[in-house]
C-alpha cells in the first residue's frame, strides 16, 4: 500500500475514533465470509460501522484520536466497530452475534473516552435499550403523581358525599 493511502487510512480511522460514541476491538479469528457478511449487515442497518485494519494503522490512528491505551489491544486479527449513532448498541449487536457461533470476541471497548473490559461489555449488552429505559424512568416519575390524583379523589368524592348527605338531610327535614 504506497504511503499516502496508509496516510488517508490513519486519517479516516483517526476521525471516526473521535467522533464516534464507541469503539470495540474484536478478534474476528474463525468467522467464515458468509458470517461475516451477516455480521456487517447487522451491523451496518444500525449504523455501526464495522472495519478491518492493519494494527500499526490502527495504533497510529488511536494514537492521534488519544487513546493511546488501546495499542495493546491491537493484536492479531482486529476489527473495529464504530458506533456512530448509539453508544451500546454496538455491543448488544457483538454479544449476540458472539452467542451464535462464539465469534467475534470483544478484546476491548471505548465508550465515549473510557475503556470497558468485554466483561463490562457484556453486561452493557444485557442493558434495556434507551427507549425501555426512558419510559421506566417516567412510568416512575408517573407513579407518585398518579398516587396522589388517586388520593386527591378519594377527598373529593367524601366531600361530595357529605354535601350529598347534608342536603338529602335538609330535604328531610323541610
Amino acid at each position: 500500500m504506497p504511503k499516502t493511502d496508509k496516510e488517508q487510512k490513519v486519517l479516516e480511522l483517526t476521525e471516526k475514533m473521535k467522533t464516534a460514541k464507541s469503539v470495540y476491538l474484536t478478534d474476528f479469528t474463525g468467522l467464515n465470509v458468509p458470517q461475516a457478511t451477516e455480521l456487517r449487515k447487522k451491523l451496518r442497518e444500525a449504523s455501526v460501522e464495522y472495519r478491518v485494519a492493519k494494527n500499526t494503522l490502527a495504533k497510529l490512528a488511536a494514537k492521534n484520536a488519544g487513546y493511546e491505551m488501546l495499542a495493546d489491544y491491537l493484536t492479531g486479527p482486529t476489527g473495529l466497530a464504530f458506533g456512530l449513532k448509539d453508544a451500546i448498541i454496538p455491543a448488544k449487536i457483538l454479544t449476540e452475534f458472539a452467542k451464535e457461533g462464539n465469534k467475534p470476541t470483544v478484546k476491548i471497548g471505548l465508550i465515549e473516552g473510557k475503556v470497558v473490559s468485554p466483561g463490562e461489555v457484556k453486561q452493557l449488552a444485557l442493558l434495556p435499550s434507551r427507549e425501555v429505559l426512558l419510559s421506566m424512568v417516567l412510568a416512575g416519575l408517573q407513579a407518585p403523581i398518579s398516587s396522589f390524583v388517586g388520593v386527591l379523589g378519594g377527598v373529593l368524592q367524601k366531600i361530595v358525599g357529605t354535601v350529598d348527605a347534608i342536603a338529602k338531610q335538609k330535604e328531610a327535614q323541610s
